[in-house]
């Protein structure tokens, strides 16, 4: 009875999150990571479990719901297998030394049996983990919860360790912000991003700069971002998407925001970043990504770039009162532009700077190759 309670309770917390992102309730790349690592942990918390198996099946399973109900938004997918990868590592550790232990055997030598004579068998010491507080023990029938006790200690400060650094994401993507910005530059970004509006104010205090900022039509984002780098006291000029080229001769150095950072190395970057990064490769002109690393993606979406965005509604572009026009014409308002690889020079992260070329294998650490299809 108390496990149906239980497993009851995990549903309706996945089901309520899936109904806010179907909704769109749950918007921004962060904000939808750290709502889905809350929602894991508490399913794990309450989850009963007699093997690594199961437990791993039942975080997919929450997965899978959370991606179909909203499959645009990368980060819930990513922050499943992060968690996942996390998990294994830590039972991996928990277990191994026990294994090691369970399935080695005393060394036999002669130089020892002379001077020691007969060697005496000596019992494998089972190994007790101080982290797991006990022996792993998977499917024992005499007690189906050993595992889940033991193991859900570790297992709590593994999903800690996704949930800490996604809030501190921010920060450690701005530490060596003074490094790529420099004094009397001039700066393009386009639209509102959390991240390089931390990376852009990092470098203020020690860092004279311009920064340009394209007001991305039509939501207009650029708007709030010209207004907050301003207020903290940076040199800033908003201007209309219109402009982009025309001021690219003028711009050191372009920075973007990502929405995804594919395996290729490309990425999906908010309406206009195309735009901007196509002016500034006609022009020589540096082009930098800040993003956080639970953004890197596990698809290349190489040849089916249009079909993986995501769309907004037409009305903001050319309005319903336009009458005749509106049923001549098919109107598209993407929410973000795919950008190729060859147009980005570096990608700024959490942990490091980083080439597109070097995406993949940054993916490959971040996660398992059996969760890249949860």
């Amino acid at each position: 009875m108390a496990t149906d309670a239980t497993s009851a309770a995990n549903q309706r917390v996945v089901e309520n999150l899936a109904a806010r992102l179907r909704r769109r309730q749950v918007v921004g790349s962060q904000e939808t990571a750290l709502e889905t690592v809350l929602v894991l942990r508490q399913v794990v918390s309450k989850a009963r479990f007699s093997n690594i198996d199961q437990l791993v099946d039942i975080i997919r399973s929450v997965g899978r719901k959370l991606v179909e109900a909203q499959p645009k938004e990368y980060t819930v997918g990513n922050t499943v297998r992060k968690v996942l990868h996390h998990i294994r590592e830590e039972y991996y550790t928990a277990s191994k030394g026990s294994a090691v232990a369970s399935t080695s055997k005393p060394a036999f030598s002669i130089s020892k049996f002379v001077s020691q004579g007969q060697p005496r068998k000596q019992a494998a010491p089972q190994r007790t983990s101080h982290e797991t507080g006990g022996v792993l023990k998977e499917n024992d029938p005499d007690d189906p919860d050993a595992f889940a006790r033991t193991l859900k200690p570790v297992l709590m400060e593994a999903i800690q360790d996704v949930l800490d650094e996604l809030e501190t994401v921010y920060d450690n993507v701005s530490k060596n912000a003074k490094d790529h910005i420099h004094s009397d530059e001039i700066i393009l970004t386009i639209g509102q991003s959390s991240t390089v509006e931390a990376f852009l104010k990092a470098a203020a205090p020690s860092r004279k700069y311009t920064v340009i900022v394209a007001d991305t039509a039509p939501s207009y984002s650029g708007r709030e971002m010209a207004q907050s780098l301003s207020s903290s006291g940076i040199s800033t000029v908003l201007v209309p998407d219109s402009s982009i080229y025309g001021l690219m001769s003028r711009i050191n150095k372009v920075i973007l925001g990502a929405h995804a950072i594919l395996a290729n190395g490309g990425m999906f970057a908010i309406t206009g970043s195309l735009l901007a990064a196509t002016a500034a490769r006609a022009h020589s002109t540096p082009v930098v990504v800040c993003s956080g690393q639970f953004k890197l993606t596990p698809q290349w979406n190489l040849y089916h770039e249009y079909g993986a965005l995501d769309f907004a509604d037409p009305s903001s572009v050319l309005g319903f009162e336009e009458g005749g026009l509106v049923d001549k014409v098919d109107v598209v308002n993407p929410y973000y532009d795919y950008v190729r690889p060859e147009m980005i020079d570096a990608y700024i992260t959490n942990d490091g700077d980083h080439p597109p070329s070097s995406v993949y294998r940054l993916i490959k650490e971040a996660y398992d190759d059996e969760d890249y299809e949860l």
